[in-house]
C-alpha cells in the first residue's frame, strides 16, 4: 500500500464498454482482487466529477475504484436534447451492468446527488450486488424538507449556447460555485480546469446539460429507504444550498442504523481540503 494514497497511480486508462444493453465510459483505479467501491455521480455530471485524484486516494487504501460517465455525460451514449429515452430505473441497471461488465459480483456504492436514487434502487431492486451504501449530498426527497436556498436560486445561471463553449464552461464554473453554498473551500481557478477538461470529452454537451433533469424519476419496486439491509453511510455538507443539512438528517433518519458526517464548511460537493475526512470514513465504511 502505499504510504501516500494520493499518490496512487494505479489504474486503467478509459475505457468503452457494453452494459445494460448501451455503451458507458468507465475507469477504474486500484487493484481488481481488492473490494470494489462503485462511485455514481449526479445529475449531469460525468464520472469527472469523482477526481482522479481522489478516486487515487481511495485506491491507496486497499479498494478497487470504479468511476463512470452515466448515460449523457462524457464519453457515454448520448440522446438527442430533450428526448433522453430512458428512467432511473435504466441508469440503475447501467450500474449493474457495469460490474457486470467488470466481473465484480458485489460492490460498495457511492451515490451522490441525484444517484441517491440510483444506489437506492440498487440497494433495494439488487441487494445481491451491494455490499454497503455511501449517500453523498442527497435526500430522501420528502415534501416537508426545506427548499434550495434563496442564495442558490438567485445565482443559478441560465442554460448557454450549447455551441458556445466558452459559455458552457463559464455556465458549468458558475453553477459549480453556486452548488458551494459559499463554501471557503471553492477553487474557481481547478474547478474551471475541470470543467474545461470535461466539456472537452463530452459527446453531446446539450443533452448533458438537459436530460437527466427530464427523466422518468421511477424509484424502486421492492420497497424504500426503511428496507436498506446493508451498512449505510449518510455524507452531507453544512453549507449545502441543493439539499440544506436537514435533507442529510432526514437520510440518516430513514435507513435503519445509518450513520451521518457533516463535512463542516462545504456545500453541495466534497472538497479537496476535507478528502481526508471523506476517505477515511468512507474506507471505514467499507472494510
Amino acid at each position: 500500500m502505499s504510504s501516500d494514497p494520493t499518490n496512487s497511480k494505479e489504474k486503467t486508462m478509459e475505457k468503452l464498454i457494453d452494459a445494460n444493453g448501451v455503451q458507458l465510459c468507465v475507469e477504474t483505479f486500484g487493484d481488481a482482487t481488492h473490494p470494489a467501491i462503485l462511485l455514481i455521480h449526479g445529475a449531469g455530471a460525468s464520472m469527472l466529477g469523482w477526481e482522479s485524484d481522489l478516486c487515487s486516494a481511495i485506491a491507496g487504501h486497499g479498494r478497487f475504484v470504479v468511476r463512470y460517465d452515466n448515460r449523457d455525460t462524457g464519453r457515454s451514449v448520448s440522446y438527442p436534447p430533450g428526448k433522453p429515452g430512458y428512467s432511473l430505473s435504466d441508469m440503475t441497471r447501467d450500474a449493474v451492468g457495469v460490474l457486470d461488465a467488470l466481473g465484480i459480483e458485489r460492490a460498495h456504492v457511492v451515490g451522490r446527488s441525484m444517484a441517491g436514487a440510483i444506489a437506492l434502487t440498487l440497494g433495494v431492486d439488487h441487494p445481491d450486488r451491494v455490499a454497503s451504501l455511501t449517500f453523498v449530498t442527497t435526500s430522501t426527497g420528502e415534501d416537508d424538507l426545506p427548499p434550495m436556498s434563496e442564495e442558490f436560486l438567485a445565482h443559478t445561471p441560465e442554460n448557454p449556447d450549447p455551441t458556445d463553449t466558452a459559455a458552457v464552461v463559464e455556465f458549468v464554473t458558475d453553477l459549480l460555485k453556486a452548488y458551494s453554498g459559499g463554501s471557503p473551500y471553492f477553487d474557481e481557478h481547478a474547478t474551471r480546469a475541470l470543467v474545461e477538461e470535461d466539456v472537452a470529452r463530452t459527446n453531446n454537451i446539450a443533452s448533458a446539460l438537459t436530460n437527466h433533469f427530464l427523466i422518468d424519476f421511477d424509484g424502486p419496486t421492492s420497497g424504500g429507504f426503511g428496507d436498506i439491509a446493508v451498512p449505510a453511510l449518510v455524507v452531507h455538507g453544512e453549507l449545502d444550498p441543493v439539499f440544506p443539512l436537514p435533507h442529510g438528517e432526514a437520510l440518516r433518519d430513514a435507513i435503519p442504523g445509518a450513520e451521518l458526517l457533516v463535512l463542516q464548511g462545504a456545500g453541495h460537493e466534497v472538497p479537496r481540503q476535507l478528502w481526508g475526512t471523506f476517505v477515511s470514513a468512507l474506507v471505514a465504511h467499507t472494510r
